[in-house]
């Protein structure tokens, strides 16, 4: 028992001993590490996790983390292709792809922030010169609005300034312009973002009066729109409206009619009863239309008018 537990006494001392001497390493789940000898790299990257060998006091491990890393940029001014100077903030995302190219080149993240400054940034100016101020704050041509039942209306594009690629178009022209040059430091560049755009002071007003001027193009285009959909709405209206006098006229047309038709008859029927009796209502009636308290006539007493007024002794 006593000699086992010597062994295992002997084997950590071992162990302890080497890690002391730096003859073992450690490579974790997120780093990779590159062995140099007297400065000059020995043997691929090793990425594999786990407890490594190397020669202690002559050979160094340089450690690398393999997780997606930070890079952030300075503002800088740079001027659009219609002469507006901004300041453009960006951002990035990057790895360390090839470790070994990498110690070699940059040495560090240090050294690689260093050289992705001059990459992004390059690359950033090429972009924002060659497009309008426009393409740098927009993404479309269109404004849209939801309407209370969910529809969607599209603003026409005339009524906007034209873009062509966008804001997130010149964010992808960036990053493809960044990742040409970037392998060759052992880096892969996987993202850039304009994090922020801001006007110099004498740009700022001419800005804010066309965002002003294009608000104003798109509104008068939705009253233009709605101007013409209501006198469209209007003239349904109408022609319904006229529809449903024209057809309530011509049923009232013909009850009327059939009345008259009916009321004709009732008199004919009444007539043929007893002619005598009929005339005499008749004239009665036409005695109560055209005499009454104000009334004056002068008739000759053989006048048919005055027929029943004269039987009367």
């Amino acid at each position: 028992m006593k000699k086992f537990a010597g062994i295992i006494a002997a084997v950590i001392i071992l162990v302890a001993v080497a890690f002391l001497t730096g003859a073992l390493y450690i490579v974790s789940e997120v780093s990779q590490v590159v062995i140099t000898q007297f400065g000059k790299p020995v043997g691929k990257p090793v990425t594999k996790a786990g407890l490594h060998v190397k020669v202690p006091f002559i050979q160094q491990a340089h450690y690398f983390d393999k997780r997606l890393l930070d890079w952030d940029g300075d503002p800088n001014q740079i001027p659009t292709r219609d002469k507006k100077y901004i300041w453009v903030d960006t951002t990035a995302r990057w790895r360390v792809d090839d470790a070994l190219k990498f110690l070699q080149s940059v040495g560090g993240e240090r050294g690689a922030h260093g050289r992705l400054d001059d990459i992004i940034n390059s690359a950033t100016r090429d972009v924002i010169t060659s497009h309008l101020l426009v393409e740098t704050i927009r993404d479309s041509n269109r404004i849209l609005d939801q309407h209370e039942d969910g529809t969607e209306f599209t603003l026409a594009e005339e009524a906007l300034e034209r873009v062509k690629s966008g804001r997130h178009g010149l964010e992808r022209e960036i990053l493809e312009r960044a990742q040409v040059l970037a392998p060759q430091y052992g880096i892969d560049l996987v993202d850039v973002r304009v994090k922020r755009l801001n006007y110099v002071r004498e740009v700022r007003k001419k800005v804010y009066d066309r965002m002003i001027s294009e608000r104003k193009r798109a509104a008068e285009q939705y009253r233009s729109e709605g101007r013409g959909k209501s006198a469209e709405i209007t003239g349904q209206m109408e022609k319904e409206l006229k529809m449903i006098t024209s057809e309530a006229y011509r049923t009232a047309e013909g009850i009327r009619g059939q009345a008259d038709a009916e009321a004709i008859g009732v008199y004919a029927d009444a007539y043929n009863n007893d002619p005598e009796f009929y005339a005499f209502l008749k004239t009665l009636e036409t005695y109560g239309n055209t005499i009454d308290g104000t009334t004056t006539i002068i008739l000759t007493t053989d006048g048919d008018y005055y027929k029943y007024l004269k039987e009367l002794k």
